[in-house]
This record gives C-alpha cells, sequence and structure tokens, in this order.
C-alpha cells in the first residue's frame, strides 16, 4: 500500500486514523495502541502477507534481548553483556544478510570455485533495513542502560509505527516513545493536522508530479533508447538524479506529514542536499537519520570524534 495510492489516502488513512483518536476519547489508551499497532501490521502485510512472521519474530527476538540486557546493572548480570549484545546484533546483521546478500555470497563462491550453486532467489522483506538498524539501537542502548522499561505494546509501537516503518526515517526510541506516552498527544490536535495534511501534500507533488515525471525520461533513456548523444545522456542522468531524489524526499515529507496527524515528530531526513557546497555537506544533508546512526553506532564507537559530523 503506497502512500500515493487510493487505498491509502481514502480508507487506510481516514479509518485508522479516526479509529485510534476514538479509543483515545473513550479513555481505553492501551487498546488504541494494540489498534495502531495492528494497523501498522496490516500495511505492513498489504504487500506480501509473508514478510509478517519475519518483522514480528525479529521484534520478539529484540524485545527479549533488549529487556534482558536493561534488566540489571552489569554487576549483577551472570553472564557477558557483551556477549548477549553481539548475539542480538549478529541475529539482526545475520537476517538481514540472509535475505539482501545470500544470492551474492552464492555467485561469489561460484566464481572462487568454479561450483555450480543454484541462486536461492529470495524476496528481499519490505523494510527490513530500517526496522533492522532500529531495533540494533534499541539493543546498544540497551547494553549502555540508557533505555526506560518498555512492555511490549509500547515496543511494538516504537518498531511498526506505519508512517515510517517501510522507508523510514530511522527513529530512535527515545523520540519516539516519550511522544505516544504524552497524554495530550491522545487528543487530535487541528494546527498538527493542518500541517500534517500540508507537508503530506508536498510529498505527495514531489512524488506523483516530479519524481514519476523524471522517471519517464530516465527510462526512456536507460531501458528504451539503443544510444545517446552526450546531451540526451546528461538529460538521462540527471532524470535518474531527480528521480531518486524527490522520490525518497517526497516519501518521507509523507511519512512527517502523516505521523503529525496522530501528534507524532519525526525527524527530518532530508534538507536541500543538492544546495551542498561539498561531498561532507551533502551527506549531513541526505538521508540524514542513516547519518545519524551510523555516527552514533558506528563511527563514534570506534574512535570517531563526534564534533566532525556536527
Amino acid at each position: 500500500m503506497l502512500f500515493n495510492s487510493y487505498e491509502f489516502i481514502f480508507f487506510f488513512l481516514p479509518f485508522t486514523f479516526f479509529i485510534y483518536f476514538y479509543l483515545n476519547k473513550k479513555h481505553l489508551i492501551e487498546a488504541s495502541k494494540a489498534f495502531l499497532v495492528f494497523a501498522s501490521l496490516f500495511f505492513y502485510a498489504w504487500w506480501n502477507t509473508a514478510y509478517l512472521p519475519l518483522i514480528l519474530v525479529s521484534m520478539l527476538i529484540n524485545y527479549t534481548v533488549g529487556r534482558e540486557l536493561a534488566s540489571h546493572t552489569k554487576k549483577e548480570r551472570g553472564y557477558s553483556a557483551k556477549k548477549l549484545l553481539t548475539i542480538g546484533i549478529v541475529f539482526n546483521l545475520g537476517l538481514l544478510g540472509y535475505f539482501k546478500y545470500m544470492d551474492f555470497f552464492i555467485l561469489n563462491i561460484n566464481r572462487a570455485f568454479h561450483a555450480d550453486i543454484a541462486l536461492w532467489h529470495l524476496a528481499l522483506p519490505l523494510a527490513i533495513s530500517f526496522y533492522t538498524f532500529q531495533q540494533i539501537s534499541y539493543l546498544v542502548d540497551s547494553y549502555r542502560e540508557e533505555t526506560k522499561e518498555y512492555d511490549f505494546l509500547n515496543y511494538a509501537v516504537f518498531v511498526t509505527f506505519f508512517p515510517q516503518l517501510i522507508a523510514g526515517p530511522i527513529v530512535h526510541h527515545a523520540e519516539m516513545m516519550p511522544q505516544f506516552a504524552r497524554l495530550k498527544n491522545k487528543v487530535k490536535n487541528y494546527y498538527n493536522i493542518a500541517l500534517g495534511l500540508f507537508i503530506f501534500s508536498l510529498g505527495l507533488f514531489k512524488k506523483v508530479i516530479i519524481a514519476d515525471t523524471f522517471a519517464v525520461w530516465a527510462t526512456q533513456g536507460f531501458d528504451v533508447a539503443k544510444s545517446l548523444n552526450m546531451l540526451e545522456a546528461w538529460a538521462t542522468s540527471l532524470s535518474y538524479t531527480f528521480q531518486l531524489y524527490f522520490d525518497f524526499s517526497g516519501y518521507t515529507d509523507m511519512a512527517i506529514g502523516v505521523a503529525l496527524l496522530f501528534n507524532i515528530k519525526i525527524p527530518m531526513n532530508f534538507f536541500s542536499p543538492y544546495k551542498a557546497t561539498s561531498i561532507q555537506d551533502f551527506w549531513r544533508r541526505w538521508h540524514i537519520t542513516l547519518s545519524r546512526f551510523l555516527k552514533d553506532y558506528i563511527y563514534i564507537p570506534l574512535g570517531g570524534e563526534p564534533q566532525r559530523w556536527s
């Protein structure tokens, strides 16, 4: 179910919005969160129900490991916290690598050893990169004793919240969970509704009008034309460049807008990257939440200096 589809705009989103706030109005707080998780899983499974067991198993295992890491101080544990954290990270990366790179590994084994192992042609589960990175950050923060005591329902809301589930932004539990807990966010906020609809419409325009138009020209150049002169080659390359940006940026804007309807603020993911004056500046402006994840959970732990990313 795409954000720009009729099913989402005219059926799923209005239904989910009104039922969620109706349950909150009746002070059925836990029921409203359970409904939001159910709606988000329905949204996710709309693409392919085969993906559903994977995300459920991933959530259950990560929640269990994270809770165990956070349940005692390091001195009180009868096992090595680092080993448990390592197991959790290996599980997540193994799951991601299995579905995303198994055929790549088999192909290289065949070339290196002149083998003839058949490719598995595994279907890549939807959004596996996004919910994998989010849950790795949760495990690391649990190890650092920086997480609070979340029950599984709250954790499921954090992982599955449908506006950011499919294509990000990559959100952090510390910026999401307090928002779901605030009582004032359980009541419809007409300012947030107006702002959310505006941002959603802006993203929809980026996706449908700009990105899809550039996609036609890019496809014409890459897939249809048999030869291109220099001008056509540049036009095709730039069309793909702008298609990629406006598609991803538009989808992120729609996600931010939809989340605001539920009084949830998710972080900006793009900040005019093509206005950048250097590669470093471009990296800071493009997929900001991915850069943040790489900085906080890979670059700095390996000895990097935080100020270089500021």
